[in-house]
């Protein structure tokens, strides 16, 4: 009992952790590019990229299956070549998590690269640093609230994100299992206490995060 409790929770903390390192990455790229950069097709590019906010998860998980699944070009050429699918695997679900949780975390990462005062950027330049270095001493410093912020916001939609990877992933024990996926079976199958238990234990966590965020807004205003 204890162990089949535990282990989405701990499948759910790890497929949260390593898709939010995957929501900053990317974050940090099309951030950077569309707070510092003006060309043509912005707009669109920069509404893909918000899309999975607004979209049904469960729509994602259907566009990934599309373009990653076994009956794709793509999904087919990875399993040929690498004897490898993302597929109703661990690392599926955390791409799946990563893509939903990442227009918070592009958002939340671009308005920290605009809030820096353009004049500290030149300045720096002027003095002879390059792209790195301005990034590394004048943005990086400048934005960590947003970065903790963004860290914490893609976490959390991680840890609540249900319907793309139940779609990329399944609801393997152990595996691709996570806090919503077992309270859906929990649900299904009449075991009330048991997913009661589960939301709870998504509920504190979920909280200390909001709580997190909300500190780090505060302090930073």
């Amino acid at each position: 009992m204890v162990d089949s409790f535990w282990s989405p929770v701990f499948v759910s903390v790890k497929v949260s952790l390593l898709s939010t390192c995957l929501g900053i990455i990317a974050g940090i790229g099309f951030g950077w590019i569309m707070a510092k950069y003006r060309f043509r097709g912005k707009g669109l590019i920069e509404t893909c990229l918000l899309l999975p906010l607004v979209l049904p998860p469960t729509a994602v998980g259907l566009f990934i299956l599309t373009m990653l699944g076994r009956q794709s070009r793509l999904g087919e050429w990875m399993e040929q070549t690498f004897h490898f699918t993302l597929i109703f695997s661990y690392e599926g679900a955390v791409l799946a998590a990563a893509v939903v949780a990442f227009p918070l975390i592009y958002q939340t990462l671009k308005t920290g690269f605009e809030s820096v005062d353009a004049e500290l950027e030149a300045a720096a330049r002027c003095d002879g640093a390059n792209g790195w270095q301005v990034f590394r001493y004048i943005h990086l410093p400048l934005t960590k609230r947003s970065f903790a912020a963004a860290t914490i916001l893609g976490f959390a939609r991680s840890l609540g994100e249900f319907g793309a990877t139940l779609l990329v992933a399944g609801n393997i024990p152990g595996e691709t299992q996570t806090i919503p996926t077992a309270m859906y079976v929990a649900i299904e199958s009449g075991q009330d206490r048991l997913a009661l238990l589960w939301a709870m234990c998504s509920t504190a966590l979920s909280f200390l995060l909001l709580l997190l965020v909300n500190q780090t807004s505060s302090k930073q205003t």
